[in-house]
């Protein structure tokens, strides 16, 4: 290619050309363009899983800011996120192909603004409604929603070989806003580091003493990131003229049974993942409650959002059908781990050998094992899905040599793995709401979780079986 060429492949932010699996092509300059929009794309996820989970923290303090809510209230208000991230997300999973990926990027991380704000002006005022409060998590799933977004978008920069890698990277740094934002909301809201633009403390008691606290930050702290990151988006991101694609073109996903079978086994891994993650500090405080659950619930979600780039770059190595089935097993054996060391009950539901009292150091470690695979299966499914839907079009063609046919399929290919990549994140998410009521329900139904973690464990052996039979055994369907 000329340089008058390359320099017509690009009109402002779009780019007219883009071929990454042409090696030459990608050596010259779509590895930097690529990792460019990578890197972008990291932080304007992270702010949006940290606004997503933001309301988590909020709530367990707004009782003592004097809001009359009760328990079951605070529980829908933990809840609404999820909910509504989960189901933006099976619209924003085919976005990024009619609006372009640097526009919708910038907007969508924009759109943050309007919870992260909301909030905190709200807190400061207990005599805000429940449905005001309602309203606002709500719109937290504004960040839920921008994963499966983020996603197809940097599926579209990259090719197979090193689609696992960067999706792991943008979706494992991306995940450690879960874990930051439990880490550092309660350290920003003990000063007034705002000043005068941050607003009033406000006074709690806490064991008989009263404390000033400044609640708004846990949200006002994100606002200039936020803008910032939309900033960056908008002037250092890219669209791609090939990844435009009508809502019917993408809707083929929806007749593609790998479409449905990657849904399945991404529940399995993000969804676990998310939902771990929010039940966590619940499941703590139920069956150790002389444990103070804030000092241990946030290694789990960092630990499983860190190792997430070493499943996609370890399935892009070995292939993502092996890495995920034997993943699938260990999440399997963890959930029997975390049965043994919980302290016996009277469900009826445990296990009849393990520590009467129970060991917090033995069931901490086997959550711990549980948040690692949910971070490997995540990067290993994510690598899966493009790749399927890639090889699917690539089989179909009569003519290999075609090289117009080819360049067609490969695009078809990509169009619909970024659209399938986007709705399995969406069902996915799903499981940020049903474990942690699953916990509750279990509790309630049996006077401890062990059945839900039951069905956890039957769950992950029905996964282990799927991926064997349709992409890790010798003869299967789709080898990936």
């Amino acid at each position: 290619m000329t340089s008058a060429t390359a320099t017509h492949a690009r009109k402002g932010r779009l780019l007219t050309l883009w071929t990454p699996e042409d090696k030459q092509f990608w050596a010259r300059e779509g590895e930097a363009v690529a990792k460019l929009n990578l890197w972008i794309s990291v932080p304007a996820l992270f702010l949006a899983f940290a606004i997503w989970q933001v309301w988590s923290v909020v709530a367990v303090n707004l009782p003592a800011l004097g809001f009359k809510y009760s328990t079951n209230q605070l529980f829908w208000l933990a809840a609404a996120p999820a909910l509504s991230g989960a189901t933006l997300r099976i619209f924003y999973s085919f976005m990024v192909p009619i609006f372009g990926g640097r526009r919708w990027t910038a907007l969508s991380t924009a759109s943050l603004l309007i919870p992260a704000i909301g909030i905190g002006y709200a807190v400061q005022d207990n005599t805000t409604s429940y449905p005001t409060m309602l309203i606002l998590a709500l719109l937290c799933g504004l960040g839920g929603g921008n994963f499966s977004s983020s996603m197809a978008n940097i599926s579209f920069f990259f090719p197979k070989e090193r689609k696992g890698s960067a999706l792991g990277v943008n979706a494992g740094l991306g995940n450690l806003g879960v874990s930051v934002v439990q880490f550092l909301s309660p350290l920003v809201i003990t000063a007034g580091i705002f000043g005068i633009f941050g607003g009033e403390a406000q006074t709690i008691v806490k064991n008989g003493e009263h404390t000033q606290v400044w609640a708004q930050n846990a949200a006002f702290i994100w606002v200039p990131w936020i803008a910032i990151a939309s900033l960056a988006a908008w002037f250092g991101m890219n669209d791609i003229a090939d990844a435009k694609a009508s809502f019917a073109a993408q809707a083929a996903i929806f007749r593609a049974k790998h479409n449905w079978v990657m849904c399945l086994l991404y529940l399995g891994t993000f969804g676990s993942f998310i939902g771990f993650a929010a039940g966590f500090p619940l499941l703590i405080k139920s069956q150790f409650p002389s444990v103070n659950p804030l000092a241990y619930a946030w290694l789990g979600p960092l630990v499983g959002a860190v190792i997430r780039p070493f499943g996609g770059w370890l399935a892009d190595k070995v292939g993502g059908g092996a890495v995920t089935f034997w993943n699938f097993i260990v999440m399997a054996l963890a959930v029997l781990g975390v049965l043994y060391f919980l302290p016996k009950g009277t469900g009826g539901y445990a296990m009849p050998f393990g520590p009467a009292e129970g060991s917090f150091a033995g069931f901490f470690v086997m959550f711990l094992l549980l948040f690692l695979t949910t971070g490997i299966g995540n990067g290993s499914t994510f690598r899966m899905i493009p790749v399927i839907f890639l090889n699917q079009k690539l089989r179909a063609l009569r003519d290999g040599n075609d090289e117009s046919a080819r360049a067609q399929a490969i695009k078809e290919g990509n169009t619909e793995g970024a659209a399938a990549v986007g709705f399995a994140g969406a069902l996915g998410a799903y499981g940020g709401f049903f474990i942690p009521k699953s916990y509750g329900s279990s509790i309630a139904a049996t006077g401890g979780p062990e059945f839900a973690l039951w069905m956890f464990a039957a769950f992950y052996a029905l996964c282990v079986v799927v991926t064997w039979w349709y992409y890790a055994r010798r003869k299967a369907e789709m080898p990936c």
